[in-house]
Formats: C-alpha cells, sequence, structure tokens
C-alpha cells in the first residue's frame, strides 16, 4: 500500500465516521421530539396531581410508567377517554397495569 492509497482510505474512514455521527444525532432528536410530544399529550390529559404521581411512578419503575403512558395516549388519541384522568383514576390504573407485590413476613421458631 503506497501513501496515496493509505490517505484514501484513511478519508473514506473519517466520512463514514462522520455519517454515522449525523446518523445518532438525528436519532437523538427524533427521539428528543417524540418525548415533547408525549409529554404534551400527558399534559392534556392527566391533571397536575395525576402527572406528579407518574412522574414518581417513572423513578420507582420507569417500565411501568412507559407502558402507562403509552396505554393513556393511545385512549386519548382513538377517543376512548372521557375527560382527564386524576389522581384516583391514575391510582386504580397503576392498581390494574403494575405488578402487585407480596409482602414477606418472617417468623422466628
Amino acid at each position: 500500500m503506497d501513501d496515496s492509497e493509505l490517505e484514501a482510505l484513511r478519508q473514506r474512514k473519517m466520512a463514514e465516521m462522520q455519517h454515522s455521527g449525523q446518523q445518532q444525532a438525528e436519532a437523538k432528536e427524533r427521539a428528543r421530539q417524540m418525548e415533547i410530544q408525549k409529554q404534551a399529550m400527558l399534559r392534556q390529559i392527566l391533571t397536575p396531581d395525576a402527572r406528579d404521581r407518574l412522574s414518581n411512578v417513572r423513578m420507582a419503575s420507569p417500565e411501568v410508567a412507559n407502558m402507562v403512558e403509552m396505554q393513556l395516549i393511545q385512549l386519548a388519541q382513538s377517543g376512548r377517554l372521557a375527560g382527564m384522568i386524576n389522581d384516583a383514576m391514575l391510582r386504580d390504573i397503576l392498581r390494574q397495569v403494575a405488578p402487585q407485590r407480596r409482602e414477606i413476613t418472617i417468623e422466628r421458631r
């Protein structure tokens, strides 16, 4: 391999790296835009107390929070939500969706 071939190879590799960096940046931007749209939709269908509860759930269990958010958005988009979801309604939804935790008791003998 002479110097010109090596330089051409370096330039191709740099171009590929720049292209993949651009794709990653575009994917991050799309994800950010989708998150903004999701939060705007949730602001329309959840009361402030319900949003606070959902953010607390997100800290404890992000997968449950994402699942509930997506279900609420789908219900809202299909027109099956009657009004805003308040805190009590969200608690009922979370009880149905979240896995039940069992209480463990230890008996000493």
